[in-house]
Formats: C-alpha cells, structure tokens, sequence
C-alpha cells in the first residue's frame, strides 16, 4: 500500500502546482523508509515549502501532553516553525496573517483513530482558517490504526465542545483523518477548498501491523499499536484521579492508584462481562505526572482479541468498579484540562453529563453504557457521505 505523503512527493503537481505550500506535521510524517515529510518536501525540486506548523508535542515531538509549545526554527531545514499548541484555546489555530503567507496548507499526521487525539482537531481549526483566508487545504491520508470497521462511544453534547472533542462524533470513530476532514467539511460545514491524497491499498479491516509501514509514536505516551487499541477507553481515566499509566513504560495499558488493591479490582472486573481483554493485578510506580514516585495498587489491561473488545466500554467498567470499591477514594478531575476548567473533565472526554452523574448514583455498566453510546445521529447520518475506502 502507499500512504498520502508517498503519493504526493511521486508527483506533486496535481495537488500542489506552483503553490506556497505550509506544512502542518509531527514526528510520524514519515514514509515506509523514515524519510520524513519535511525534508521530503524541502528538498523536493517542485514544491515551494515555506514555513511548518507543530501541533500539541511540536514538529520535533519533544513536548509531553499539555506542555506548551512555542514558535521556533526548524533545526533542520531552517523553515520557520511555528507553534499550533499555545497558552490559549485561539492559539490552537493558525492565524490569518500566518496563512497569508501560503497558498495551500498541507496536513500529514498520523491518527490513532479517538475521538480525543488531539491532531484531528487541529486539522480542523486549521481548515476553519484556511476556509475563512480562501487557502486550499491538503490531507495526506494515513490508515486509521486500530481499524476502520469498529466504531465505539457516544456524540457530544451542545456546549461541551473543546480540544478533546470539536464534534460530536464516537470516541472511536473508525474512520481516517482524511475521511475525518471530508466529514468535518461537509457535515459539519467547515466549507474549505479541500483535496486528499488518498491511501493506495488500505483494507477498513486493517490494522497497522496490516500496512507493512514503520510505526512512529506520533505522541509521548502512545509508544505501540497496544497503546492505540486501548485508548479510546483508557483515556477517559484523564478526567479522574487514577494514574492512566503515564510515568510507566506501557501507558493506558497499566493503571492504578495508592488507595486501590489491585487483585479485588480484577475480581471486580472479571464479572463486567467484558469480551476480547483480561486482566492481571500488578503494582505501578510512575515516574512522573499523577502519583510520580508512589507505589500504586494497579492493574494492567490485556488485550486477548482486537476484534471483540471494546475500548471504550472498558474505560467505562474501570471508572464504575474503582467507583463502586473505593467510593471515598475515587474522584473526578476538577482541575484545567485542554484549556477548560467550568466543566468536569470527564464530562469534556465523555461528552455526556449523564455519565458522570450515573456512575456517581452508582448506575450498573449496563446502564451507565447505554447513557454513554447516544447521541450520534448527525455522525451516523453523514458517516458514508465522507468514507473513501
């Protein structure tokens, strides 16, 4: 197969002609030989590329999560780069005098396929600009990694829309980003000039061990494809006090917290009914972020078979077992998440009110999934307008 950036730098014309191209990029821009896309189109001869822009993590992938990132100079090419994850929600996009300087932005990063990672929101505050300057927006298509055939979760409700959630679409969303853009142009009526250079070979079926492509972590905490197939779950453990496993060598697969006992929560969760996963009671120590330097009763989720385990559904189960064992020890995230601090954050990562609230009247999984997975109608009525494979 060949992904969006290969099929570009083959024959850049179509897509690029003569024009003042900005790059929007990370660490996984990459090609199937670790060339990466901004010496690709720095020294290809019929692109004119004028400046980089770096989303949460920097062009580099340097930065942890939520660590601001500043405007530099490529240390390679020398091209300015400049910073797309600042202080302030309005520095998350490019401003319009940034893009007076381009005349097509191009975006290559690669997804993880949740609702939460936070590239595809900045490919859409980007084609909101791009939309608003008149600048032609390009998408270098890439696989979505943990399958395309799998969607989980729930919509987002009116007012909760944040950094973590633009739109109300399934924390697994079982799409690519450049289907992900088509739906956010269309469906959500962004109205940008945009092209995507699709993927040549890619079955929705796949998962990346599927591609024969290298995989880079496009982030700090996301090292392995285990990390992707978690995540849609495990990342609501964001909006809590339990450690999601940053500051351990396998994150959001090791989970834990000082006040829990790591056999009576596998016990616990044995009995969620819970298909595809199993569980091994285990102790954790982060290095930093929640509980650096505590040991932590914890456990470490195993995944037994891709196709029938649902992520999401056993973020829920944790947040209701820890809820239902350890009642006055559990608690929710009040503090600044993604530029937010009116709302809970798990409220931002659910997109749901009514989840919280029914783990804390002490709701069943049952129950409280059912409240979880609504609200999607606008997604499930314009998904196949935006699908390409």
């Amino acid at each position: 197969m060949r992904i969006g950036l290969e099929r570009l730098v083959e024959d850049p014309s179509g897509w690029l002609g003569g024009a003042r191209v900005g790059l929007v990029a990370n660490p996984s821009s990459i090609n199937r030989d670790l060339a990466h896309a901004v010496d690709l189109l720095h020294a290809h001869p019929d692109v004119d590329l004028r400046m980089l822009f770096g989303p949460e993590h920097g062009v580099r992938g340097t930065a942890q999560a939520m660590v601001r990132v500043g405007d530099s100079v490529d240390a390679v090419t020398g091209l300015p780069e400049l910073s797309l994850y600042g202080p302030t929600f309005d520095s998350l996009s490019p401003s319009a005098q940034q893009l007076s300087g381009v005349d097509v932005l191009v975006f290559d990063i690669q997804d993880v396929g949740a609702r939460y990672y936070t590239y595809a929101a900045t490919m859409a505050l980007c084609m909101r600009v791009a939309a608003r300057c008149g600048v032609k927006v390009v998408v270098l298509d890439r696989p979505n990694p943990i399958g395309g055939n799998q969607i989980e979760g729930g919509g987002l409700r009116d007012g909760l829309e944040n950094f973590c959630a633009l739109y109300p679409v399934p924390q697994r969303h079982g799409m690519t980003v450049g289907e992900l853009a088509r739906l956010y142009n269309q469906a959500f009526a962004i109205g940008c000039e945009l092209d995507v250079v699709e993927c040549e070979g890619w079955r929705r079926s796949d998962y990346f061990e599927d591609t024969g492509l290298p995989w880079v972590m496009p982030s700090p905490n996301m090292p392995t494809v285990d990390t992707a197939i978690v995540y849609p779950g495990m990342c609501l453990l964001e909006g809590t006090n339990l450690s999601e496993g940053r500051g351990t060598t396998r994150p959001f697969e090791l989970f834990g917290a000082p006040f829990i006992d790591g056999r009576r929560l596998v016990d616990e969760l044995a009995d969620s009914g819970l298909e595809g996963v199993g569980f091994r009671a285990c102790s954790i120590e982060p290095t930093f972020e929640k509980f650096a330097g505590q040991r932590c009763g914890a456990a470490q989720i195993h995944v037994l078979d891709r196709r029938t385990f649902h992520s999401y559904g056993t973020g829920l189960a944790i947040l209701v077992a820890v809820k239902k064992l350890w009642p006055n020890d559990f608690s929710w995230r009040t503090a600044m998440y993604e530029y937010r601090d009116d709302v809970p954050a798990i409220d931002l990562l659910t997109g749901i009110p009514e989840v919280r609230l029914a783990i804390d009247d002490g709701a069943d999984l049952e129950s409280v999934f059912a409240i979880a997975c609504g609200g999607t109608d606008v997604f499930d009525a314009s998904q196949d307008a935006a699908l390409i494979y």
